[in-house]
């Protein structure tokens, strides 16, 4: 029998969980990991509250289906509510978190392409550690440092696998944004279904791009971070 919420907010119901690990991956870039309480599938989210004074923030689970714990992957915002207080819980810590959900899932009967940017290579991850493959995956950062899981999905994607650096510290596969790439390609197959996921200007835009190359808007699954 499940238990009981221990918080509940509108239509949230959160858990209480303990931190496992809580690493500072890159400057003000963290890997929060923690007790896997349900199981998921790879493209869920989490609905994750520290105070229970304040709404919950919804996160990509960053781990595979198979794996014995979750991890979101966030970004510290010094004037926020919440990710101050993430980034300071130490292993041990409680916090809330409520079952995985969503729909943003991998279609492993459908070629995909997988488009990222910044902390939006998280549930790529987790389909990638779940089994699902892409034909090509593309992750735009600005900085080097923020290829997060870079030396993973090499192995695995190998030249498929196309960091997009928009920066000039020389790191990436591809020097421009992501859309820059998409911009330059003679052709785009039309039948892949393109996943996107990253903040809301990018999704966008990408999104726009690819409907005027000729994708069709049902091929598009976006998850969009605000």
């Amino acid at each position: 029998m499940p238990k009981p919420a221990e918080y509940i907010r509108g239509d949230q119901y959160l858990f209480n969980n303990k931190v496992l690990a809580n690493d500072e991956v890159a400057e003000e870039k963290f890997l929060l990991r923690f007790e896997k309480q349900f199981n998921l599938k790879a493209g869920h989210v989490v609905a994750v509250a520290v105070d229970q004074s304040h709404d919950p923030r919804i996160y990509s689970v960053c781990s595979g289906e198979q794996d014995p714990y979750l991890q979101i992957l966030f970004d510290l915002k010094e004037d926020g509510l919440l990710t101050p207080q993430l980034a300071k819980l130490k292993p041990g810590d409680s916090f809330y978190v409520s079952k995985p959900y969503g729909s943003f899932m991998p279609d492993a009967a459908t070629p995909m392409w997988w488009i990222a940017t910044g902390t939006g290579i998280a549930p790529f991850y987790a389909m990638m550690r779940s089994g699902f493959k892409a034909e090509r995956l593309l992750h735009g950062s600005r900085y080097g440092s923020h290829f997060f899981f870079e030396r993973e999905f090499k192995q695995a994607f190998k030249e498929n696998y196309l960091r997009c650096q928009s920066g000039d510290d020389g790191i990436g596969d591809y020097f421009g944004r992501v859309t820059s790439y998409l911009e330059n390609q003679e052709q785009l197959p039309t039948h892949n279904k393109y996943y996107l996921c990253g903040r809301a200007l990018m999704v966008v835009e990408v999104r726009d791009l690819l409907i005027s190359r000729g994708i069709p808007y049902g091929n598009i699954v976006s998850e969009i971070f605000f």
